[in-house]
């Protein structure tokens, strides 16, 4: 009698109790999807100016004969003509800043 019971009990706690899914469930198997791999910058097309492009800008003779700060404004509108942000990279700053010793 006690058998009956017991498995009577077991198969009662098997149906009430919630379980986790089987291995070859949906729902296991969409728990265990792998995450998509990142996506590198190699796989998309190179998209900024050829290394001829910007040469051309920068050995132009036309802006080598020009003060530099109209120089830089060439070059900034050279590259904005071709979609690229441009923030005088080139001009030295050591005129415009003045730099102090700190003590620290």
């Amino acid at each position: 009698m006690c058998d009956v019971i017991a498995r009577a009990l077991t198969w009662v706690l098997t149906v009430l109790t919630p379980r986790r899914p089987g291995r070859h469930s949906a729902e296991y198997l969409a728990a265990k999807t792998p995450e998509p791999a990142p996506a590198t910058p190699w796989a998309r097309p190179w998209s900024a100016p050829s290394a001829q492009e910007v040469r051309a800008i920068f050995k132009d003779k036309r802006t080598r004969e020009l003060p530099e700060l109209q120089r830089e404004r060439v070059y900034a509108a050279e590259f904005a003509r071709l979609g690229i942000d441009y923030d005088f990279p080139t001009m030295p700053l050591g005129s415009l800043v003045a730099r102090k010793k700190v003590a620290a």
